[in-house]
């Protein structure tokens, strides 16, 4: 008995960790006030070219917030060079105003799936920005914007 115990435990915790963050970085809004001029910057070190990954955008807004959506854009570098830009549109609130997401206190937090099974060009260091495309300047109530890649 004692050895089947053992083997579920191995073969459980095998399973558990294939689905887990292979980068994962906030980076806090400064009071708040999210400058149009502020692109927050994620730099990862890809080592592997083969490796497929789910790219999501994590974002945390108080109820202050303004709007029931944030637009914003995503930026890819290597080398100094921009390979990539893209547009994407989040929905924040039902319309009946209520938040979607999570929620602790008076952050609520959402995530986005914006590329799956993305795939590095080349291994070496990249660098994700993220910049808001509202037309308020400063941007009120984002608390934090991150990446998070998923090793698959």
């Amino acid at each position: 008995m004692p050895r089947l115990l053992i083997i579920a435990f191995f073969v459980f915790s095998l399973t558990s960790c294939q689905d887990r963050a292979f980068y994962e970085k906030n980076s806090n809004i400064p009071d708040q006030l999210w400058g149009i001029g502020f692109k927050p910057e994620f730099q990862i070190d890809v080592q592997d070219n083969q490796a497929k990954y789910d790219l999501f955008v994590n974002l945390r807004h108080t109820p202050y917030y303004p709007y029931s959506d944030f637009s914003f854009r995503i930026n890819l570098n290597r080398n100094a060079l921009q390979d990539s830009s893209k547009h994407y549109e989040l929905k924040m609130a039902d319309a009946d105003g209520r938040w979607i997401g999570n929620s602790a206190g008076n952050l609520y937090e959402r995530s986005l799936l914006i590329k799956e099974n993305f795939v590095f060009p080349d291994t070496g260091k990249y660098i994700f920005t993220v910049e808001h495309n509202m037309i308020d300047n400063p941007l009120r109530g984002i608390n934090d914007v991150g990446i998070n890649l998923i090793k698959k």
